[in-house]
């Protein structure tokens, strides 16, 4: 199976269902195959057969996802670029896959900077698909395998230079199936996606709704009055958010409880603090928490029933035909003890393009070795504690951040926090707390820190709180703990 038998067998069995719709377009799966293949004539006649990737830089639209499978259908792969990067980080990344040819719109202001910074790269127009021919019988991509590298997307660089991480149709659709296995019918009903489409978690649910007939709704970005209209409509049966996300969405709403219809919220991304889940479980908000990264498609581990209204976070339970350990100083890990997370299954990726260095860190005995900290209990559900390189060792205790933020996020004045360290000379490093206070309200570090003192042992304690205007966070609303400490006070 590869993508274009997959859209093949979806118009055969119902050509006349909606596939993705948006405020501009409502696209059947019989639209979606047209424009998709005129597309990839297109492309066959603009970026002759090769095998470097084409990369896309578009906004989140239908449009996108029609240029994503027409690049697939012209048997090439393809790299989705984040809209939200500048020209020179987009350069650095185009420059590591090298990219020949850039989809992109003509209007687009970084254009010209990239075009001068990589030589020889050709900007490929994107008509209006009417405009293109109709297409041949037979295209390329037809011909790929389940193992070909379907996509290359580049991870976040939370712990360094962003990496692409080489994803096939068979990591998808491994991970597509795992889903429908975990969250039930909802996967083939309406899913609103809000999530960024160069993204893993946004192009996965485009995936599943190819895989299994569900309309996507499309929104380019999260907007929380946009997301909660859709929500109200009644007819959304699942969608994908991040914490910071569901928090805007429980303040937007001011108590209102969870929409007629929506039978799954799946959240991850980061660490979801209880307080939020528990707020949203007593709204009657169907939270699913799940973790996962680029590099294994999405999920990996997802919560086998909704949060309900208590001070634990739920176990998530490996989706199937997925193997999940937790090792620490060369060993497994006993029950209850934190270590690193390793994964495998048929979601892991092949690799990161052209780092073969890289793949080897990370790729060992057949295990991904996430950088992720977790642990495992009796029942072999999983919780993640943080990422490893976020670990701040104080005085000779290992900090969680993610855990001294969900403390901090429980102070009723506090709508965002972001915790690191700073070199200390007597501690070696000191836990420092970025603050996002709530609009018209106030508090002070004594206030905070009185407040951390009845919750945190004394040395996961920050002994410094810096007031900000907004933290800095990915396009998919990951906390950047790296740049924390670049911040101005009150910015």
């Amino acid at each position: 199976m590869n993508l274009a038998l997959a859209l093949r067998s979806r118009i055969e069995q119902n050509p006349a269902a909606i596939a993705i719709e948006s405020r501009e377009q409502c696209w059947t799966f019989a639209d979606l195959a047209d424009r998709s293949a005129r597309g990839a004539t297109h492309l066959l006649a603009a970026a002759p057969p090769g095998d470097g990737p084409i990369a896309m830089l578009m906004p989140g639209d239908a449009r996108f996802f029609a240029w994503f499978c027409a690049v697939a259908l012209a048997g090439r792969i393809v790299l989705p670029l984040n809209a939200r990067l500048t020209a020179a980080e987009l350069v650095q990344q185009l420059d590591d896959a090298r990219v020949q040819y850039l989809i992109c719109d003509a209007d687009d202001a970084r254009l010209a900077k990239i075009r001068a910074q990589v030589p020889g790269l050709v900007a490929v127009e994107t008509p209006a698909f009417d405009a293109l021919p109709v297409t041949a019988a037979h295209l390329p991509g037809e011909a790929a395998t389940s193992e070909s590298t379907l996509a290359v997307l580049f991870t976040s660089g939370t712990s360094g230079r962003a990496k692409g991480a080489c994803l096939s149709w068979g990591n998808f659709a491994a991970s597509a199936a795992g889903s429908l296995e975990r969250l039930g019918p909802a996967v083939g009903k309406r899913w609103l996606s809000c999530m960024p489409l160069f993204h893993v978690g946004g192009l996965s649910i485009l995936v599943r709704g190819m895989l299994y007939g569900g309309p996507v709704r499309v929104l380019s970005r999260f907007e929380v009055t946009e997301v909660s209209d859709a929500l109200d409509s009644g007819d959304i049966a699942g969608v994908s958010l991040v914490p910071t996300m569901l928090s805007r969405l429980l303040e937007h709403r001011a108590g209102r409880p969870a929409s007629a219809g929506l039978e799954v919220l799946l959240l991850g991304g980061a660490a979801a603090p209880p307080e939020l889940l528990a707020r949203a479980a007593v709204l009657g908000y169907p939270v699913f928490s799940t973790y996962g990264l680029t590099e294994a498609t999405s999920q990996v581990a997802t919560a086998r029933s909704r949060a309900v209204a208590t001070a634990e976070s739920p176990p998530m339970f490996p989706l199937q035909g997925t193997d999940v350990r937790v090792v620490t100083g060369g060993r497994g890990a006993a029950v209850g003890e934190p270590g690193e997370i390793l994964v495998r299954g048929p979601t892991v990726m092949a690799g990161y393009l052209g780092n073969e260095e890289a793949t080897a860190r990370v790729s060992r005995d057949g295990w991904l070795h996430t950088g992720d900290v977790g642990l495992l209990d009796a029942e072999g559900g999983l919780h993640v504690l943080d990422r490893r390189d976020d670990l701040i060792v104080s005085g000779g205790e290992n900090v969680y951040p993610a855990e001294v933020e969900a403390v901090l996020l429980e102070h009723p004045s506090v709508a965002e926090a972001g915790v690191a360290s700073l070199p200390d000379a007597d501690l070696g490093a000191r836990v420092v707390a970025w603050i996002v206070l709530r609009d018209g309200v106030a508090a002070d570090a004594a206030a905070l820190s009185a407040y951390c003192s009845d919750r945190l042992a004394g040395y996961k304690r920050p002994r410094e709180f810096r007031f900000v205007g907004s933290l800095p966070r990915t396009a998919s609303g990951k906390l950047q703990r790296r740049r924390l400490a670049s911040l101005t006070r009150n910015s």
